[in-house]
């Protein structure tokens, strides 16, 4: 009689833990999405509430591509961390930590107009999840499997 394990062979460890971390960054930007969401709901309350009286937010054809591409670097940070290379975690983590630190620093100056609520929102959706992807990512970097990973 064989036994289960033998049945379904193991993966190399250093493969779950490159997914472990491209998740963790899939989830950070899942959270800024989550932000940005909440944040318009926000920003519809108050409109509505307030009437019509609050100052509506338009943008010039020629700046809405900013915001996709922005965002869009979300993207590009998992899709960093799924390469598993010594190089492409380095510019996960280096550009996951400045996509972490701009989006807190925005949601924290909108949460300064709007309300703590907002600011809240932007450190509970965006930061505590950049923070353990931030922490993962090094840890993987840190971790002797990496290394056998073909460059």
């Amino acid at each position: 009689m064989s036994s289960q394990s033998n049945l379904y062979p193991r993966r190399p460890a250093t493969i779950h833990h490159q997914n472990r971390v491209a998740l963790f960054w899939l989830t950070s930007g899942v959270g800024a999405v989550l932000f940005v969401t909440f944040q318009l709901f926000f920003y519809v309350n108050g409109f509505v509430r307030a009437q019509g009286a609050t100052p509506t937010m338009t943008f010039e054809p020629d700046v809405l591509w900013v915001f996709p591409t922005f965002y869009g670097c979300w993207i590009i940070t998992v899709l960093l961390a799924l390469i598993g290379t010594r190089k492409a975690q380095w510019g996960a983590l280096i550009l996951g930590s400045l996509m972490v630190v701009l989006n807190t620093l925005g949601g924290i100056s909108d949460g300064v107009r709007d309300g703590w609520y907002v600011a809240f929102s932007a450190v509970f959706f965006i930061t505590v999840p950049g923070v353990f992807a931030i922490v993962a990512t090094w840890c993987h970097l840190k971790s002797k499997g990496v290394h056998d990973v073909d460059e």
